[in-house]
């Protein structure tokens, strides 16, 4: 093999879909004014107190201009056409154009899952038991692949490059950006969309999550009963669980000499990757892997952990993984962390599962851009965690050059990655 180029990798532009807007933008200035995301269940009916979610707001494939009802009908693995949206939204916003066939065959796609097109199969499995198996779609198996979201992708923008999909859990889109970035060191892509997507509301999966105690149960007495939008609140006192959430979000990755030479800006840099695996346990967190990964993160980035000026949490919202998260940034940053400003997007659009870290290293370099911290919401101090800095319920008007974004999963994967910004 060809020894690597050893290229400086940017973020140029990124697209997404929360429980907080259809696009980038509606997330974003919902994110800033500190509101949430979340409602009781509407996509489906479920029968448990785990029943606030994160829904995209009026989420209708239809309304895009390139999907007509074959289109709708024969893709029905909703994180199919949500990439396909996002992937082009990611790709506008970044002003890279797919007009030159350099750039389309040098371009690559790696959109990460933890549940693929589960959709898919739960409606395969309606059709077979009530109108037998010859209604079974002819689509099914595509549907079901976890590369198709880049797929399908790549045939509606025009881009050749490598197309798989990184499948971690909820790490999926922190070990995409961290895969694409490593492509692009090396030489292998000059272009990367990196990201993840998970389209997970349906009773199966609500029950699932439910019944392993992972997601909050919202009795008479939670503070989230008359107001679901307090439902998720990592780090406080009174967490009790995830709020599960769908989304998408896509990065565009550049090396560094494409910039001047198709005249494209930078966002941020990703500066250093970090991952490991537990070894330990499915569920619960292993903390000297974690720390591990951090570290790694840091070296490969080839800083100190007293350049890192904010951290963005991992930060689900259950008591055992939020407490080891702490811990964790402790063992690494000892007494400076205290000085360090840590926040949760989940607190505000849940957990995203495949999607988050890519949805939240969107949300953070935006953040750098502007000069903003964005706030954990619902926050009650949890005096157990120590002298930490959250920064509670508002966003913070704060500037910052350098940040960790930590992403964990089940399996016990771990993925932490190192950006920097750009004067």
């Amino acid at each position: 093999m060809k020894a690597p180029k050893n290229r400086r990798v940017f973020i140029i532009g990124y697209g997404a879909a929360t429980p907080l807007g259809q696009n980038f933008n509606e997330t974003w200035k919902r994110a800033l004014r500190g509101e949430t995301g979340f409602t009781k269940v509407t996509r489906c009916e479920v029968e448990s107190l785990s029943n606030v979610v994160g829904q995209i707001p009026d989420w209708d494939p239809m309304a895009l201009d390139f999907v007509d009802g074959k289109e709708a009908y024969n893709w029905n693995a909703d994180f199919i056409i949500l990439t396909m949206a996002v992937c082009r939204e990611a790709l506008r916003n970044s002003g890279l154009e797919m007009d030159d066939t350099d750039i389309k065959s040098r371009t690559a796609c790696l959109i990460g899952s933890a549940l693929n097109g589960t959709d898919s199969f739960r409606i395969a499995m309606d059709h077979y038991i009530n109108e037998g198996p010859l209604k079974i779609s002819p689509y099914l198996l595509p549907n079901l692949c976890a590369n198709l979201p880049s797929s399908k992708a790549g045939i509606l923008l025009g881009f050749t490059g490598p197309i798989f999909s990184p499948q971690s859990a909820c790490a999926s889109g922190n070990h995409a950006i961290g895969i694409g970035a490593r492509m692009i060191r090396d030489g292998d892509c000059d272009f990367v969309l990196a990201g993840g997507v998970d389209t997970c509301i349906m009773p199966e999966i609500i029950h699932g999550f439910a019944n392993m105690n992972a997601t909050i149960k919202i009795d008479k007495n939670d503070r989230a009963y008359n107001d679901p939008s307090q439902a998720s609140r990592p780090f406080s006192i009174d967490r009790k669980g995830m709020v599960l959430s769908e989304g998408c979000g896509v990065l565009v990755l550049a090396a560094e000499e494409m910039l001047k030479s198709y005249g494209l800006s930078p966002k941020a840099e990703v500066l250093g990757v970090g991952w490991t695996s537990d070894a330990f346990h499915f569920t619960k967190p292993n903390p000297g892997t974690i720390v591990k990964a951090i570290h790694d993160a840091i070296d490969d980035a080839g800083i100190s952990p007293e350049d890192i000026q904010y951290i963005n949490a991992h930060g689900t919202s259950t008591s055992k993984g939020d407490s080891t998260e702490i811990e964790c940034l402790k063992t690494v940053f000892g007494k400076k962390l205290k000085g360090i400003p840590i926040s949760s997007n989940k607190s505000q659009i849940g957990h995203t599962l495949g999607a988050s870290a890519a949805i939240e290293a969107a949300l953070s370099i935006e953040g750098m851009q502007k000069g903003y911290i964005l706030p954990t919401v619902n926050h009650i101090p949890d005096p157990k965690l120590g002298d930490i800095d959250i920064v509670p319920n508002t966003a913070r008007r704060q500037n910052y050059d350098c940040f960790l974004s930590n992403a964990f999963g089940f399996g016990g994967t771990n993925c932490c990655i190192c950006f920097r910004g750009v004067s």
